[in-house]
């Protein structure tokens, strides 16, 4: 795809951005802070019929208790299925079944459980923050090109890098808010 102007490269890098950021919401819905939720299962996928599928797409998904899912498989079959692929994700949970439901229950929230989470956290926010200025040097280079390719003028492009700048520092900022808050919670018992 040619690009042929400064708004065109706008946009792009506007909505590569905007992904990044639901991309980090969803990364820090996984992980929990003491109370488990269901979306801590939305990147384990059961094998149902030699097709990978999500577990929320298999059962109801529910939290008792602040520390317990139960998970209902609506298919009786799958409880195997899907105990086997939650103990493969590793996730922390000691998994239990009565031939109806699935319960995994997580163990208390230690100090220094927090602050692996923390860890965690702070890196998967540096990630998006690097994937955010990765979309930065790609717009600039794309207007760079169309510059080049005397689309636009020296002024257009050094305006449209102008306003990708202030889109990346909107992002990155938004990065920052994001990991602030969601280290706040896990902090916070």
């Amino acid at each position: 795809m040619a690009l042929e102007n400064t708004q065109e490269v706008e946009e792009i890098v506007s909505h590569k951005m905007d992904n990044t950021i639901e991309n980090l919401k969803q990364d820090l819905s996984g992980i929990h802070a003491g109370r488990v939720s269901p979306a801590m299962l939305d990147s384990i996928k059961v094998d149902y019929y030699g097709t990978p599928t999500p577990v929320s797409q298999l059962a109801n998904i529910t939290t008792p208790e602040p520390q317990m899912l139960a998970i209902s498989p609506w298919e009786k079959t799958m409880i195997k299925e899907i105990e086997r692929s939650m103990q493969a994700a590793n996730l922390g949970f000691s998994i239990s079944n009565d031939g109806n439901i699935i319960r995994a229950v997580t163990p208390p929230f230690t100090e220094e459980r927090r602050k692996d989470y923390v860890k965690q956290i702070k890196k998967i926010g540096e990630d998006s923050k690097i994937a955010v200025r990765n979309v930065r040097r790609e717009g600039n280079d794309n207007l760079k090109q169309l510059e080049k390719d005397k689309l636009i003028s020296q002024d257009e492009e050094k305006t449209a890098q102008e306003h990708i700048q202030k889109v990346t520092d909107k992002h990155t900022a938004l990065v920052d808010e994001l990991v602030t808050a969601k280290e706040k919670e896990l902090m916070t018992i």
